[in-house]
């Protein structure tokens, strides 16, 4: 599953754990705010790991709340009950809270791979904040840019050194577009009507199109900085 930067955190809908961050560079970018933005989306993806725990945690925290509230009401009503006989706050609660904050602090990042759409725009500068981010370890990365974006990273030997392999996105024939608009693949924020699409209508998207869902090259770090 992918969360992208901007977006609220969602749940799974197929139950399976989100774990690649889809960040697209903005026009105007600089190395602080390449990194604010993936940060920071990284940071609501391991909220949505969280969540279990944080639902599990205020489920037996407020069990333990109420009980000890019942309780000290019961204390508190007897005949002869002074303020000082208010009994204090359940240990458990506090022993329950801690273990799951342990808990928490256990959960590692669960981002594995961070998808850059839009690296053609980045500055020299943001290019080398990118590669900070993949020199820290643990995850993977690839660029997504416009054809020629490899060979303007190729000036960076610091950065070029790190990538795994340069894929080239070639442009869909007839076919493949019409299994892919028959399956109903959409871009974000597109809707079609729930209609089966006519012949035509695919025809005309086709020559639209150019035969094309994107045409760009890939870049796909090695897993361990060189």
């Amino acid at each position: 599953m992918i969360l992208k930067v901007h977006r609220e955190p969602a749940e799974s809908r197929d139950q399976l754990p989100i774990d690649t961050v889809l960040y697209t560079t903005e026009v105007v970018n600089t190395p602080a705010r390449v990194q604010f933005d993936i940060r920071t989306t990284r940071e609501r993806l391991k909220e949505v790991a969280l969540r279990p725990i944080q639902k599990e945690a205020t489920d037996t925290l407020d069990a333990i709340r109420l009980k000890d509230q019942a309780r000290r009401a019961e204390i508190m009503n007897k005949p002869g009950c002074s303020p000082c006989d208010r009994p204090a706050v359940d240990p458990t609660y506090f022993q329950t809270f801690e273990h799951f904050q342990t808990l928490k602090r256990a959960v590692p990042d669960p981002t594995t791979l961070i998808l850059v759409d839009e690296a053609d725009r980045l500055h020299m500068n943001s290019l080398e904040a990118i590669r900070s981010i993949f020199d820290d370890g643990g995850i993977g990365m690839v660029l997504i840019g416009m054809p020629g974006i490899e060979k303007r990273v190729a000036r960076f030997p610091q950065f070029y050194s790190r990538i795994g392999f340069v894929h080239e996105y070639r442009p869909l024939d007839e076919a493949q577009m019409t299994k892919l608009l028959g399956e109903r693949w959409l871009p974000a924020g597109v809707t079609l009507p729930d209609a089966v699409l006519a012949p035509d209508v695919i025809a005309a998207l086709i020559r639209m199109s150019g035969g094309t869902s994107g045409c760009s090259p890939a870049f796909s770090p090695r897993s361990s900085a060189s």
